[in-house]
């Protein structure tokens, strides 16, 4: 481990480390914390994309090829990791970001599915948690359909299998599920399954699995699976579900196992690809382990799950580290169905820096939020202006996910704004789709912070506003009650949604009603003011 130490420029700020802890950020001269993987951290701050990096607005970078950990103190900066170095790559944001992602994640060229972009995304998870069944996914999915929306990708979310880590249908509540594919087909879906590495402890698959005898009638010896601790037992990880084994992507007969099941649903059933959750690296922390934890890192077993999911043409992940660059596409973690604490407006921020730190294929959570405890509370009522603004946030997000059914919750304007949200998305899906190819050629965010775009200008902590590409400036409404918007407006003559032209370089003001996505078209040439 290697340590350096070092003093803030005038005005300088930094960014990275885990797109989860993004609405603290930027980091600046006041700034007292100490972040770290490998910190002991009780609240879990570290689950979603992370990658062993920090960026300044002053075109400096620090990276490490394991986990960093760095103290900000006042204006003091002291890290230390493997291989740690600090780079002087250029004068901006911009600079420093395009140099470390030559350097360190250069972007691979792989296509993306286009229809993860052009229409709108539909998960089971806030209708029906841990309890969806054949005939709930199916009512889903033809209300989807019937209230005017596009079908698109369906992920049928945890509740569909027997036990973790035995990837079969459970046949009492999806009886044929041959039958349901095919009719999700029918109707134009995409169909995928929510999947995890761990494995439930009891039962005969767990047994097979954990496995290590040798039969003297057979003369066979079974292979043994799972992540194990030096002496060679099975390592037990405790994650949100409970306790269970880990598949260790880094043997090869762990990814043949699992592998091996996957393939079966898709050639069986016509399953078309998987949600890849879990993995984080809160949960394989040493802290986390129930018995000693296995020989291979957090980082080491997170990266490999990576990468055995991605090779599947559709697939989602939500806890990735160390993996920028790569053509995946990465959730936004689970979000409250709230306006302020883990809730809409932590939205923005955390799909910027999650852009940063090299994750471009921005899927935020799903509209209303994500956060299942909501479901848990007999009173619960939506509130349908943050469901809205919710919709209207990602509706210019490279991806859209809904889960609650609007028209189950919503009031006829609620359901008709949302609609319109989609409907939005879907127009500018193949700008979107352009945007995910230039990415790949280029590395340049989708999503871009307006201190990236525009450095220097005192953007610096504008978090509620973003980029899309070079030419849209998208500002959602993101607290209760607001009608009117203020605006960071940068140089250049920018279109409003209303058709009115302003000049840039300034603040401004615009009306933004509920049923209003605030957002400006740049336009090049001269304009009339």
């Amino acid at each position: 481990m290697k340590q350096i130490a070092f003093q803030m420029q005038e005005n300088e700020v930094w960014w990275g480390g885990s797109a989860s802890l993004a609405a603290c950020q930027p980091y600046d001269n006041a700034t007292k914390i100490t972040l770290g993987i490998n910190v002991v951290d009780t609240e879990c701050r570290y689950f979603n994309q992370s990658a062993p990096l920090y960026l300044s607005s002053k075109g400096r970078y620090l990276w490490s090829d394991s986990p960093i950990e760095i103290t900000f103190d006042e204006g003091r900066i002291t890290a230390s990791g493997e291989n740690i170095r600090l780079v002087e790559a250029g004068s901006c944001l911009r600079e420093a970001y395009l140099a470390a992602m030559r350097a360190h994640f250069p972007f691979e060229q792989k296509p993306l599915p286009e229809k993860f972009f052009t229409t709108a995304q539909y998960n089971t998870w806030m209708e029906f948690t841990y309890n969806p069944t054949q005939k709930s996914v199916l009512a889903y999915a033809h209300a989807i359909v019937d209230n005017g929306y596009e079908p698109g990708v369906l992920i049928i979310d945890e509740g569909w299998s027997v036990h973790y880590g035995n990837w079969e249908f459970d046949f009492t509540k999806f009886p044929d599920p041959k039958g349901m594919m095919d009719e999700l087909h029918a109707l134009g879906f995409t169909v995928m399954l929510w999947v995890v590495p761990y494995v439930t402890l009891d039962g005969r698959h767990y047994l097979e699995l954990a496995a290590r005898y040798v039969s003297e009638l057979q003369g066979k010896t079974y292979e043994r699976k799972l992540a194990r601790r030096p002496n060679g037992e099975v390592a037990i990880v405790r994650w949100w579900n409970g306790m269970s084994g880990l598949y260790d992507m880094n043997e090869q007969a762990d990814r043949d196992c699992m592998d091996a099941q996957l393939q079966r649903l898709m050639q069986e059933y016509g399953v078309d690809g998987f949600k890849f959750d879990g993995g984080n690296l809160c949960s394989l922390t040493e802290d986390r382990w129930v018995t000693e934890p296995p020989t291979q890192s957090a980082e080491v077993l997170n990266k490999a799950w990576n990468d055995f999911g991605a090779k599947y043409e559709y697939h989602e992940y939500k806890d990735t580290y160390g993996r920028g660059g790569r053509a995946v596409i990465q959730r936004i973690r689970d979000k409250n169905h709230a306006w302020g604490e883990n809730g809409l407006q932590q939205l923005i921020p955390a799909a910027l820096l999650q852009s940063l730190l090299g994750y471009p294929y921005v899927c935020p959570d799903m509209v209303g939020g994500g956060e299942w405890i909501f479901n848990l509370d007999p009173d619960f009522r939506a509130d349908e202006e943050l469901f809205v603004r919710m919709a209207q946030c990602s509706a210019l997000f490279p991806m859209i996910q809904f889960s609650w059914a609007p028209w189950r919750l919503l009031g006829a304007e609620g359901q008709r704004l949302c609609l319109a949200a989609a409907k939005l998305h879907a127009e500018f899906g193949e700008r979107i789709v352009k945007l995910v190819g230039e990415t790949q050629k280029t590395g340049e965010p989708i999503l871009r912070c307006l201190e990236y775009a525009y450095p220097h200008s005192g953007y610096e902590r504008v978090n509620d506003q973003f980029l899309l590409g070079e030419d849209l400036l998208v500002c959602p409404v993101v607290v209760q009650g607001q009608t009117k918007r203020k605006v960071k407006l940068p140089v250049g003559n920018w279109r409003y949604v209303d058709g009115t032209l302003y000049e840039g370089g300034r603040e401004i003001e615009v009306d933004a009603p509920l049923n209003v996505l605030p957002y400006f078209e740049r336009e090049s040439g001269e304009g009339t003011f």
